[in-house]
């Protein structure tokens, strides 16, 4: 089992930046993948950015030179840096962890933390 827990969520007006955090319980190290994801109103969940054990990073196209997805090992934490924000970014960000047991991909989502964007 990994948790995950989010945090960093809130109000802010479009053009302004927020950082996203994730704790997980396990090393960063030891996840095959960790990373961001997103469900707008309305919408099924989406990708944002996620980063393999190798430090390979992908982030959905429509977010590349906004979003900045980063890791720091020390704390067992990833960050999704989110910049220049839009109306469009509002939703609930996810956090999810990636291990696999046997060939099978085991996956553990966090809560998710809500950011509103205005303007």
């Amino acid at each position: 089992q990994v948790q995950v827990v989010e945090s960093g969520g809130g109000l802010v007006q479009a053009g302004g930046s927020l950082r996203l955090s994730c704790a997980t319980s396990r090393s960063t190290r030891a996840l095959d993948v960790i990373g961001w994801y997103r469900q707008r109103p309305g919408e099924q969940r989406e990708l944002v950015a996620i980063i393999t054990s190798d430090g390979t990073t992908t982030y959905a196209n429509s977010l590349k030179g906004r979003f900045t997805i980063s890791t720091d090992n020390t704390k067992n934490s990833v960050y999704l840096q989110m910049d220049n924000l839009r109306s469009e970014d509002t939703a609930v960000y996810y956090c999810n962890a990636q291990t696999h047991n046997m060939g099978r991909r085991l996956d553990y989502w966090g809560r998710g933390t809500q950011v509103t964007v205005r303007g």
